[in-house]
């Protein structure tokens, strides 16, 4: 039974050691030079006497070397940690804090930036790490001894508090997963996978570790393309990247610019997977028509259960104004929906909401050093108390539709009280999504003003009267936004996402 993902590189490497793995502005990387690189860090990290199970923090720019520093981290049994090279410093400090990493790997070119941050661990260069055949005869037999519940990574989420929140994975919640991705969408070494994700988002964790278990290739696409719709399609084409998993909002880009009919992407594409936030069928449809003969899949899940727990791949038409599904639980997870009084809703329960809670291998083990913030939402199956089974309780809302599919309502904490109704903000987004006017949209509940904004992005200003006439064929009149606003662009985090906490701050 495998217990690291270790063992994925060095079975490819063997398969395929001479085939590209990662292509990055830099250049190329081949499977042999990926594995020998890594067993150097590894090495080093042990040279060092940094020992085990320790955080080890990468900060380097998104690149083939960040990946190679994942795996060498993994190599010597310690955990990784990236760290975004343009991220805020008082937000590496808190990490640093939190974290307390031993040691750090980057180069002499960024040495000057990260001398700014509170870091009082050991320095690796990348570039000064030698390659030799003495690293395999010392690292391999570390690494056998891995078992699948240590640590592989811990990524950072925003925390409501402003602490950020370290989610710690296991070698064998990622290795389930991949396993599924690779079985259900048939990825093999002759897939190309197209990176958008930022290597300190979990949705990067499907295109590397796809790309290591099965010798695909990996495209690490430069940031500014993807706000050049047509050269964005023209390099997937020229590279024939065959698989895309992006978050919605990217794809949005490319339906707003109505790229699509710019590039023919036929005979290269054959998969788009998505997920990190709502996907419109309007903008879905649009992809759809241009390239139905692919594969579109939408996946749900936050860090916590490694990137997804839930798919549904698209396999009929939608309107606009409809949502898509969040479908159903992937292999070896289970999908608790859970009522208010935690009495479970079942698929024959139609339209009844409740929290959506997931069990199974894919559960983080918590938040880093943090146990309150991790007894918050790890906790016993409230269904049986005859046994410790922990559950995620994601602090999503969701239902079951007709076909016995899990759709998505929104955040718990996006849930209003207004005027004496219950109000998923959510809800009106996805009526104003199918707007063809609109790219997209962002509700929020103003409390100072009791009030329910909404804003849009768009390139022709609708009067208010025409939105909300248009509203009341969707949604019912205690709905209707009581403010407006248009913005030639809202603002997305870097994951890509709408950046909601920015957008209602710097409008209330």
């Amino acid at each position: 039974m495998q217990a690291s993902v270790t063992e994925w590189l060095d079975n490819t490497a063997e398969r395929y050691p001479d085939k590209i793995a990662m292509v990055d502005e830099w250049g190329k990387i081949t499977f042999a030079m990926f594995r020998s690189k890594s067993l150097a860090i590894a090495a080093e990290i042990r040279r060092r006497t940094i020992g085990e199970h320790k955080p080890v923090i990468v900060f380097l720019e998104k690149s083939g070397r960040s990946v190679v520093s994942f795996l060498g981290i993994a190599y010597s049994r310690n955990f990784y940690c990236p760290i975004d090279t343009d991220m805020p410093v008082l937000r590496v400090n808190r990490i640093l804090e939190i974290l307390q990493p031993s040691a750090v790997i980057t180069t002499e070119g960024l040495y000057e930036r990260f001398r700014q941050f509170d870091f009082h661990g050991q320095i690796l260069f990348y570039e000064n790490i030698e390659e030799n055949e003495i690293n395999e005869e010392t690292i391999i037999p570390l690494s056998r001894k891995a078992i699948d519940t240590d640590l592989l990574y811990v990524l950072f989420t925003s925390g409501s508090t402003g602490v950020p929140k370290g989610v710690g994975i296991r070698h064998r919640s990622v290795i389930d997963y991949i396993d599924w991705v690779t079985d259900k969408f048939s990825v093999c070494e002759k897939d190309s996978f197209g990176n958008q994700a930022p290597f300190y988002f979990d949705n990067s964790i499907l295109d590397i570790y796809s790309m290591l278990k099965t010798g695909a290739t990996m495209y690490i696409i430069p940031k500014a393309l993807f706000a050049q719709p047509v050269l964005l399609l023209d390099y997937l084409k020229e590279n024939c990247v065959n698989i895309i998993f992006w978050v919605p909002s990217a794809l949005i880009t490319i339906a707003k610019r109505r790229a699509l009919k710019n590039v023919d992407l036929r005979k290269t594409l054959r998969a788009v997977l998505f997920c990190g936030e709502v996907m419109p069928n309007k903008q879905l449809n649009y992809w759809r028509e241009h390239l139905p003969d692919i594969i579109y899949a939408n996946l749900y899940g936050p860090t916590e259960i490694t990137d997804a727990c839930t798919f549904y791949q698209v396999d009929r038409a939608f309107q606009d104004e409809e949502p898509l599904p969040i479908g159903r639980p992937m292999k070896n997870t289970e999908v608790l929906l859970l009522d208010k009084e935690d009495f479970l809703i079942t698929s024959d329960q139609m339209g009844k909401i409740g929290e959506l809670c997931v069990k199974g291998t894919s559960l983080a083990v918590g938040y880093y050093n943090n146990p309150k913030k991790t007894s918050e939402v790890f906790v016993q199956n409230p269904l049986q108390d005859e046994y410790e089974e922990k559950i995620y309780r994601t602090g999503d809302l969701a239902w079951y539709n007709e076909y016995g599919e899990l759709m998505y309502s929104g955040r718990k904490d996006d849930q209003i009280k207004y005027m004496g109704h219950r109000i998923e903000l959510g809800e009106i987004e996805t009526a104003v999504s199918s707007f063809h006017e609109v790219h997209r949209c962002c509700c929020f509940y103003d409390e100072s003003r009791y009030r329910i904004v909404l804003v849009m992005e768009s390139d022709i200003e609708l009067a208010g009267s025409e939105i909300r006439e248009r509203l009341q064929r969707q949604i019912p009149e205690y709905m209707l936004p009581g403010e407006i606003v248009y913005l030639s662009k809202l603002p997305l985090n870097a994951n890509g996402k709408i950046d909601r906490k920015k957008l209602k701050a710097d409008m209330t």
